[in-house]
């Protein structure tokens, strides 16, 4: 049995005919039969029975009918439960960032909510390989992902709000040759000793946008993918590496400066990841709001 169907027979026990159900769910006569004969099937005793020429419900049709009216308003009731949920904009918003995306916005996130009565927010960091972002929108409600512009799209079923570009640029240490320049070509750079992430995660491969421009492969000497490690490495003068310019802005006193590649665009997606249903929140589209001016730059 199924919800219409059992309303179609509380309709018919307070109504009395057949006709004026179909005239009340504005429907054919043949079609109120149908539904009605569907569900006496499903339950396998009479539910109605001639009298006279009306058709009228049977002892067993009567009880069924009273407990379609409990169904009824109890369907009601979940709806407006739903209904409720997804108006609420103070229900906990869960929220997963990669790293660096989580150091520089989590705190400003989270105190900016809290300032203007914003919803509870739940934060998780997961740093994953790229293929491996889609899957947290079933643990998350928001999930910031990143991705090289040449990385395979998002897949198909999971929403995508794009956040933000971040360029990345050159990781040198502050005694290096090249860091007085306020810009470095591909050739000044091309025969450096660097360091690269780990294949299969978004910034792995970045390096190769650099040694495609270089025209042959880079020397990486290390595979690190976490950028405080990576900046430490740097900042020995072991090597150089591609950090990215917003959200791992080095502190005075790092030993690290940034300087940018003229002539060369280097940097990643940051995207905001979802299950469709999860943005009809409103507190899930509260975050999100704030989250947009907290990650702009120009904020």
């Amino acid at each position: 049995m199924d919800l219409h169907q059992l309303v179609v027979l509380r309709e018919l026990g307070e109504r009395g005919s057949v006709a004026a159900v179909a005239r009340a769910l504005f429907v054919s006569s043949s079609a109120v039969s149908q539904q009605l004969s569907a569900l006496q099937r499903g339950v396998g005793v009479a539910l109605t029975e001639k009298s006279g020429r009306r058709l009228v419900l049977t002892p067993a049709g009567r009880a069924l009918a009273a407990a379609a009216a409990h169904v009824s308003t109890a369907m009601a009731e979940a709806e407006e439960a739903v209904a409720t949920f997804y108006s609420d904009p103070t229900t906990i918003v869960r929220l997963s960032a990669f790293h660096s995306a989580g150091l520089a916005w989590f705190g400003p996130l989270i105190a900016r909510l809290g300032a203007t009565g914003g919803p509870p927010l739940s934060c998780g960091d997961e740093d994953v390989a790229r293929s491996d972002f889609p899957g947290l929108v079933s643990h998350y409600d928001l999930v910031i992902a990143h991705r090289v512009p040449h990385d395979p799209y998002w897949p198909e079923g999971v929403s995508v709000m794009p956040l933000l570009y971040e360029p990345l640029d050159v990781a040198l240490p502050a005694g290096h040759p090249l860091a007085s320049r306020p810009s470095l070509s591909v050739a000044d750079v091309a025969d450096q000793p660097w360091i690269a992430g780990h294949e299969g995660y978004p910034l792995g491969e970045a390096v190769n946008v650099v040694a495609a421009a270089a025209g042959h492969p880079l020397r990486v000497t290390h595979r690190i993918n976490e950028f405080f490690v990576s900046a430490s490495v740097v900042a020995t003068g072991a090597a150089i590496a591609l950090q990215p310019r917003y959200t791992m802005a080095p502190a005075v006193g790092s030993g690290i400066v940034l300087r940018p590649i003229t002539g060369l665009r280097v940097g990643r997606q940051i995207d905001v990841l979802s299950r469709p249903e999860a943005l009809a929140r409103a507190s899930v589209r509260r975050v999100l709001d704030e989250l947009r001016a907290v990650a702009d730059p120009l904020s």
